[in-house]
């Protein structure tokens, strides 16, 4: 019998290891930019081709690396960082693993130039597929350039399941992003196809935020600051009002490593509870400062989990410092003792007698007789009182639609007899709208109700050349990040053709000059930033669901919201559009835009 198990070739297992640490471009972006912190340079520039499929090129003004050192840098475990068993719990480096170079050099063209100060020329070394091509002198500046290309060129089962560009670019600029926040003292630059995205002096923490993510953010930040014997915790937090849907702007980072805590989240969580909307995010950007050996930052591939010795200590001193911060800096919203704190029950006349009170005893009383009887009785007695404004009635219609049978149903579309015998009641709560018509009493839901009208002319809009606009009398202006502009960038057609008209203004900002016509007092500013949330939560890639999510997302930020009082003629017309859609009993989650009461209702509620 022949022996079945056998060492895999050097080539097929550097394949195999690559794709533990490089599952993507921007795992080779993630690892370069270490390398180059960890050389101690304070001039970093990030070159991209393609979204990182044909080129990754990061250029440092580092220590270098002798012609021995770059060829001994390709091999599998070869590293600078430890020595011995004891150094991988004090580890301070970004990197130490030896494995990125030599997995780039696995499954890539990759080519190292480095010259150390103490020489005058540098090395050129050349590896395509963990094969070294050539290796020679070069003259070049203090540092290291290395150029990734062609990436996955020799594993195509690996290539085809990469991402759109977009996608992909978004994962590069996230971890540029993550070196960036915390090594504010080093000058960063990114490029992508000869196009600067970024351009990053080395300045103070608060200013690097606001580069990254956009001037609006000195406004947002609240300054966070701990220390204790165990811990020092120090950064930054946004402001409840300018909590989001989306969680893109939360950052850790331990001993300057980014890393990932839902357990630390939490902890925050609980310091914003009651000050934000449900659903809603905070931003923050919390550095956290410890004895190296009371961490482990080696219990995961890329580095991005990290287990605390004494996690729920650490967790209790961040709750109380961000609670401290948002009391401190009277963030939190503060008590209107001006309001009047009365209930909504009307006195009763002038000159009532109010009876005393006692014991009232009903001889008379057979707990045999009908529950009809009763509860008629009841009536009777409680319809002497009056109750105006009384809070809460909604409740009284809460199961209504499930407790009719299944003949009364409403039919899916309906066809309204006479639209001048259509007579708006009223408007309750701010939130329903009550429409009388020969069919019945019709009760809306105002929100529901418009988000399924805009979805559907929207979507129209979408397979027509264009919707009609309402011109601004003065356009509005939005600002956004860089990664947000990139992104905002993308939907500028679909968005246009719905009606608005916006086009780029600067390096990251937009002026949009006009709205659809079909909601034309929508907050541009609100709308925007709650169809970014949503773009960043979503991103499908699918270009059918993409639009389908782009349509989705403007009918429900443009919608009138519960809250807002409408006239008559705005509640008719609001009902007489929902009346005309294709599917007009439902939201687009499925919940019911309306309720419909006729008689043969009526009779069974009141038997």
């Amino acid at each position: 019998m022949s022996n079945s198990i056998k060492l895999l070739p050097d080539s097929l297992a550097n394949k195999i290891a690559a794709g533990e640490v490089i599952q993507r471009p921007a795992s080779v972006v993630k690892e370069l930019l270490e390398n180059s912190v960890d050389s101690e340079a304070n001039s970093i520039k990030l070159i991209i081709g393609e979204s990182g499929k044909s080129l990754i090129q990061v250029i440092d003004n580092g220590k270098g690396m002798s012609e021995a050192d770059v060829r001994m840098s390709i091999e599998r475990h070869a590293t600078s960082k430890i020595t011995q068993t004891e150094d991988l719990f004090k580890i301070q480096t970004l990197g130490f693993r030896g494995e990125a170079l030599a997995s780039m050099a696995a499954v890539s063209h990759l080519q190292i130039k480095s010259r150390p100060d103490r020489r005058d020329v540098g090395t050129d070394l050349i590896v395509e597929g963990s094969k070294v091509k050539s290796q020679d002198i070069c003259a070049m500046e203090v540092g290291t350039t290395i150029s990734v290309k062609h990436l996955f060129f020799n594993v195509p089962a690996r290539r085809k399941f990469l991402k759109s560009d977009a996608v992909e670019m978004r994962h590069i600029i996230d971890e540029f992003e993550r070196v960036a926040l915390v090594n504010p003292d080093i000058e960063f630059k990114l490029y992508h196809n000869d196009q600067e995205l970024f351009n990053l002096p080395q300045t103070k923490q608060r200013q690097r935020i606001v580069g990254i993510l956009g001037k609006s953010y000195q406004e947002k930040l609240v300054p966070v600051e701990e220390e204790t014997d165990l811990v020092k915790v120090h950064g930054f937090i946004g402001k409840p009002k300018w909590a989001k849907k989306s969680r893109g702007e939360q950052f850790f980072f331990v001993n300057g490593r980014f890393f990932k805590s839902p357990y630390f989240h939490s902890a925050i969580l609980q310091a914003f509870e009651g000050l934000i909307a449900h659903r809603h995010h905070p931003a923050y950007f919390i550095y956290f400062e410890v004895d190296p050996e009371s961490i482990d930052v080696n219990i995961h591939p890329t580095k991005t989990e990290i287990k605390f010795e004494d996690e729920r200590s650490v967790f209790a001193i961040l709750r109380s410092t961000i609670k401290r911060s948002i009391g401190q800096y009277h963030v939190a919203p503060s008590l209107d003792f001006d309001k009047e704190t009365t209930f909504d029950i009307a006195p009763p006349p002038k000159g009532t007698e109010i009876p005393k009170p006692g014991v009232m005893i009903n001889t008379e009383y057979n707990p045999f007789e009908s529950q009809k009887q009763t509860a008629q009785k009841e009536w009777e007695r409680g319809s002497s009182f009056q109750r105006d404004n009384v809070q809460g009635w909604e409740k009284l219609y809460e199961g209504l639609d499930q407790s009719l049978e299944k003949e009364e149903e409403t039919p899916s579309t309906l066809e309204l007899r006479n639209d001048e015998d259509q007579t708006v009641v009223r408007q309750i709560g701010l939130k329903y709208i009550l429409v009388q018509s020969q069919e019945g009493i019709f009760l809306l839901h105002q929100y529901r109700a418009h988000v399924r009208l805009l979805f559907e002319e929207f979507e129209e809009a979408m397979t027509s050349e264009m919707s009609a606009s309402q011109q601004q009398l003065f356009p509005v202006t939005l600002e956004y990040s860089k990664k947000e502009a990139a992104l905002f960038s993308g939907f500028l057609a679909p968005l246009n053709r719905m009606g608005f008209e916006i086009e780029p203004f600067g390096e990251s900002a937009f002026i949009v000059r006009a709205v659809p016509a079909a909601c034309p007092e929508i907050s541009i500013e609100e709308v925007m930033g709650g169809f970014l949330d949503d773009l960043k939560g979503d991103k499908p890639t699918d270009p059918d669901k993409l639009t389908d999510s782009v349509v989705k997302s403007l009918a429900r930020q443009s919608a009138i919201k519960s809250g807002k009082e409408l006239q008559a003629q705005e509640m008719l017309s609001l009902f007489r559009s929902l009346m005309r859609c294709k599917n007009p009993q439902y939201d687009l989650s499925g919940r019911p835009t309306f309720m419909l009461m006729n008689a043969g209702m009526l009779d069974k509620m009141f038997g």
